[in-house]
C-alpha cells in the first residue's frame, strides 16, 4: 500500500475512501488513510498531513452522498431482489427514524456501518439535509481523528527510533502486546463474573 500512495499520491487515497465509503466495505479506505497519514511524517516529505485530511474527509464524504443516492434509487429493488422480507424493512426504517443521523455519525468508524449506512439512510428515504449536515460532520471528524492518531503514533515511534535506536521500538510492541493481552483478560475475567 505505501508504494502505491508514494506513487500515486493522494489520487489512490481520495478513490479508495470514497469507493469504500460509497459502499465497497472490501476496499482499504481506513488502512490508506493511516498510510498516508504516516508518510506525512516530517522526515518523509511525501504529503502534509492537512492535505491528508483534507483529500480523506472530502473522499468520504463524496462516497457517502454517492452510496445515499444508490440506496434511494436502487436500494429497495435490490432488497427485494435478495428476498428481504417486509418485515425487515419497516423495522430499519423506524431505527433510522430514531437513530438515522446518529448512525450515519458513528457508521464512520465502524468497519461495516462505514459502507452501509449511506445505503440504508438513502433506502430509508432519511431527508437529505440532515444526512448532509451528518454525512460532513463524521467524514470530517473520521479523517482528522484517524489522520492525526496515525501522524502521532508514528511521529512517537520515528522519535523513539531516533533517540533510543531499535530497542524502542521493540519496547513499544511489547508494552502495546501486553496492554492488549491484559485488556482481553480483564473484559473477558469481566464477562464471566456478570
Amino acid at each position: 500500500m505505501t508504494k502505491l500512495l508514494v506513487d500515486y499520491g493522494l489520487v489512490l487515497l481520495f478513490l479508495l475512501v470514497m469507493l469504500e465509503a460509497a459502499g465497497l466495505p472490501f476496499l482499504p479506505g481506513e488502512v490508506t488513510l493511516i498510510a498516508a497519514a504516516l508518510l506525512a511524517q516530517p522526515g518523509k516529505h511525501h504529503f502534509s498531513i492537512v492535505a491528508v485530511i483534507v483529500v480523506a474527509a472530502a473522499a468520504a464524504i463524496t462516497g457517502y452522498t454517492i452510496g445515499y443516492w444508490l440506496g434511494r434509487v436502487g436500494g429497495r429493488r435490490l432488497l427485494t431482489r435478495w428476498k428481504v422480507t417486509r418485515k425487515e424493512l419497516p423495522r430499519s426504517e423506524r431505527f433510522f427514524d430514531r437513530h438515522g443521523s446518529k448512525t450515519v455519525f458513528i457508521g464512520r468508524f465502524v468497519a461495516v456501518l462505514r459502507a452501509l449506512a449511506a445505503w440504508l439512510a438513502g433506502i430509508t428515504d432519511m431527508p437529505f439535509l440532515p444526512f448532509m449536515a451528518w454525512n460532513i460532520a463524521g467524514g470530517v471528524v473520521w479523517a482528522t481523528v484517524y489522520g492525526l492518531l496515525a501522524y502521532w503514533a508514528g511521529k512517537t515511534v520515528v522519535d523513539a527510533v531516533d533517540r533510543y535506536s531499535v530497542y524502542a521500538v521493540v519496547v513499544i510492541v511489547v508494552l502495546a502486546a501486553l496492554g492488549w493481552g491484559g485488556h482481553r483478560a480483564w473484559r473477558r475475567r469481566h464477562s464471566e463474573n456478570a
